[in-house]
């Protein structure tokens, strides 16, 4: 597959730096090289200089990144990234260490710039150089292969009149999250017709240990370093590699292969690069730049117990490039297809979510993609893709269905099909007969990587939760899939309809393939290869019925239980474990009455008419009865629990009210004076349109009161940093409190955003986006509480903009 040149991959670096847009929110911690839940590294400090301290891992463990810029003119040096500075000896004979002006960080959904100027030598009053270090994780909805790449980019690009010379590193904290951990290295080169001689360093535990965590981090995998051929090279101790750089500006292009420890004289693998700006007939600036990629490569990546036993999961990359070297030369060469896919859709975000939210919701959902996806991998094959998913930082469990229930707007929003890969290995394994109870699981392994199942049936107990989240998850999979299907333009996500309808040929025989596989061959559009073939299309209402129709009796395995013991809940946690156990619960139980309304509609898709009236009629009474047991007796907000008078909570089981269409009314009206225009907000335009297969809901389900009565609530509630979760504790769950914003009158949303954006920039919590966290004081982690950093729950904040295209755009229309 002939992508770009590797000189053409450097040119085009500098000029994508431009496409970040300006981002006005301040998060103690940014996205650097964020892919998957072992290749997840992260700015410390982003309200600091990037010198003062080590690059870490989500955990808060130091990660092994530094970068140097040297200026030989003046024979400085200058720290950009990490604490290399403290390597150098500062006896002022051979160099000298100054710092640079940093002028900030900017990022998007896929991109963090960190941006510098550096003086020039021997001038005071002459031109200073312009440096942006970029860190490209792309996001990219219409490749999933590129997506399945566990690799991001980093690319130095300057703009200058004097030469300068710019250092990078890193260490074997990248492969272990044991430091004592023995590791071995290698340098290689390829020699490909267009990549001549790019340079890759290869680091991994000398005794590899498979699918084990020291600290979270994995303790089995290849990490790979690669530059460009004009870069030097060097591998060996930590300081004396800094200092030579320091003293010459370049490397020697030797290797130290006397492996040892990684904090055993620490060895250190690094590149260099000189940039010749200097001209002596003008003091006209130039520009240059140098491409680097990082990767960590495990195969295999997870095991699972699947329909087939207890299988070794290979990545799903491998199926497309098959050998690393094919994976790190196609990912290096890619980079200027990899960078325009992920501006498009950082563009299309920003777009839609200033639309709905104003600038702040914009740089929240931005800095919260990365997240999502950073807790995900890609696995299966083209046949039958598969997206693992690992519950980050709160206990490390596999696949857990209320993690990727508060993450699935995201996917809604972003590429469905993803939200299909996510639920499958769920379905594949209880379909299998692997788990023993009624209702569904919920997860599919104590801890990542190990997906092993639940044969005992004593997974944590969330019954009613796990069935209403699936049942809610599935229809909103198939509605992604059957509105907007006569109109691109409304598709759910605004890349579903991209590419080919899967021909009906291919969905007759499903016996070793999903109805979503994706093509063998893939597709190549506008220039641009690699690319996935149309989700939403001509015939994807039969993909849906296809795929409904291989799992239909768990869905009314499920639905029976929701039957019998949704609409009084007996004692049980719910997704908010944390809380505790609680019997009654408001919320709990209105998410499971949904649950059945959505079997109705699940039912009538295949045509079970009898089916789907009575899981209607079932669901209507319950609502009924809802109302009277939740509902305060004042009727001025809904209950924690029915036998809980004085209490309150935050309703966010009517988001999947509302984006299962089930909500015609729309969204509840300004419960102040408060405009559209006044909070920054532009209204919609998308029309609804009706499915065409099935009638569309022409009362409320809920009843529109409910809406505006939480609507009028939550101002009331509103702390500083946010809406509490409930009446108990003054913390809040952002996923849940953006839920209820989506389906809140357009200032009371406005104003829950605003509180979320204070608590962004001023919050002393120092980790990943957290989205469990104290309103008021500092904003940090709960007292006593658990402490939640880096989860995909964060998916949540992307309620509004899955709701706004969901239905046919039917609630985006108003």
């Amino acid at each position: 597959m002939r992508i770009a040149s590797a000189t053409a991959v450097a040119s085009i670096a500098a000029s994508l730096l431009s496409l970040t847009t300006a981002s006005t929110l301040t998060p103690p911690v940014l996205p650097l090289i964020v892919r998957n839940p072992y290749l997840s590294t992260w700015l410390a400090n982003a309200r600091d200089e990037p010198w003062s301290k080590w690059p870490m891992f989500y955990t808060g463990t130091s990660m092994g990144l530094s970068i140097l810029a040297s200026v030989p003119e003046s024979s400085t040096v200058y720290p950009l990234l990490g604490r290399a500075h403290d390597s150098l000896d500062g006896d002022g004979h051979h160099y000298n260490i100054s710092f640079p002006t940093y002028l900030g960080a900017q990022y998007d959904a896929s991109t963090t710039n960190l941006s510098y100027t550096i003086p020039c030598p021997n001038d005071p009053h002459g031109n200073a150089a312009e440096l942006t270090l970029s860190f490209l994780s792309p996001i990219t909805p219409t490749s999933t292969l590129r997506q399945s790449i566990p690799a991001s980019y980093i690319s130095v690009s300057v703009k200058g009149a004097f030469n300068l010379d710019i250092y990078i590193d890193v260490n074997g904290q990248w492969v272990s999250g044991d430091r004592n951990s023995d590791i071995v290295w290698s340098f290689d080169e390829t020699d490909y017709e267009d990549a001549k001689h790019l340079k890759t360093w290869k680091v991994k535990r000398r005794t590899e240990q498979l699918f084990t965590e020291v600290g979270d981090q994995a303790e089995w995998g290849t990490l790979h370093f690669t530059g460009p051929a004009d870069v030097k090279h060097e591998a060996g101790t930590s300081s004396l590699l800094r200092q030579h750089f320091s003293k010459t500006g370049a490397l020697q292009n030797t290797v130290d292969n006397d492996f040892r420890g990684i904090m055993q004289e620490e060895p250190v693998f690094a590149f260099s690069k000189s940039f010749n700006l200097s001209t002596h007939s003008s003091s006209k600036s130039k520009e240059e730049s140098v491409l680097f990629t990082v990767a960590h490569i495990q195969d295999p990546v997870t095991q699972f117990a699947s329909s087939r036993g207890l299988t070794y999961m290979r990545p799903l990359w491998e199926s497309y490039l098959y050998t690393d070297t094919a994976l790190i030369t196609y990912h290096y060469l890619d980079f200027p297809h990899a960078a325009a896919l992920a501006a498009n859709y950082s563009d299309q975000l920003s777009h839609d979510a200033y639309a709905s939210g104003g600038d702040n919701y914009k740089d929240i959902v931005a800095l919260s993609a990365r997240q999502v996806m950073g807790a995900t991998s890609f696995s299966g094959t083209p046949d039958d893709p598969i997206l693992f998913l690992k519950e980050i930082s709160s206990n490390g469990n596999s696949q857990t269905v209320d993690v990727i229930f508060p993450a699935f707007p995201f996917f809604l929003y972003t590429n469905p099909r993803w939200l299909a890969y996510l639920l499958e290995p769920l379905l594949e394994h209880m379909l299998s007969g692997q788990y023993p109870n009624k209702y569904t699981m919920h997860d599919l392994g104590t801890h990542f990587p190990n997906l092993t199942g639940h044969a005992d049936g004593k997974d944590e107990y969330m019954p009613v939760e796990e069935c209403g989240d699936m049942l809610i998850m599935g229809l909103a999979l198939v509605n992604s899939l059957t509105h907007g299907a006569d109109l691109a333009t409304l598709a759910g996500s605004p890349w579903s309809a991209l590419g080919r309808s899967k021909p009906l040929s291919a969905l007759k025989n499903l016996e070793t393939t999903t109805p979503f596989a994706l093509p063998n061959a893939l597709e190549t559009r506008a220039g641009t290869p690699g690319l996935d073939d149309a989700w939403l299309g001509s015939t994807s209402q039969h993909a849906a019925k296809q795929w409904l129709a291989r799992s239909y009796p768990l869905w009314k395995q499920w639905t029976t239980y929701l039957i019998d013991y949704s609409l009084e809940p007996e004692n049980q946690l719910s997704t908010d474990d944390f809380a505790g156990w609680l019997a009654l619960q408001t919320n709990l139980a209105l998410k499971g009455i949904v649950g059945i309304r959505a079997m109705a509609e699940l039912a009538s898709l295949m045509g079970e008419d009898k089916e789907a009236r009575s899981y209607r009629n079932f669901s209507e009474t319950y609502v009924k009865k809802w109302e009277k047991l939740g509902m305060s007796r004042d009727g001025q907000r809904a209950k924690l629990a029915y036998d809980w008078y004085g209490s309150w909570t935050t309703l966010y089981s009517l988001f999947a009210d509302a984006l299962l269409c089930f909500h015609p009314s729309g969204r509840p009206f300004n419960t102040t004076t408060t405009t559209a225009a006044a909070v920054n907000l532009e209204p919609r335009s998308q029309q609804p349109l009706q499915s065409p297969q099935r009638a569309a809901q022409k009362q409320d389900f809920i009843p529109h009161h409910i809406y505006t009565t939480q609507s009028t609530w939550y101002p009331t509630a509103l702390q500083h940093y946010g809406l509490p979760l409930d009446s108990r504790h003054l913390y809040t769950k952002s996923d849940w409190s953006f839920s209820a914003a989506a389906v809140a009158s357009l200032s009371t949303a406005h104003a829950i955003i605003e509180a979320t954006a204070a608590w962004v920039n001023d919050t002393v919590t120092d980790r990943p986006l957290s989205d469990l966290y104290s309103t008021e004081g500092k904003g940090g982690f709960p007292g006593g509480g658990p402490e939640f950093f880096a989860r995909p729950v964060v998916g949540g904040l992307f309620g509004d903009l899955a709701l706004g295209r969901a239905c046919g755009g039917a609630w985006g229309a108003q």
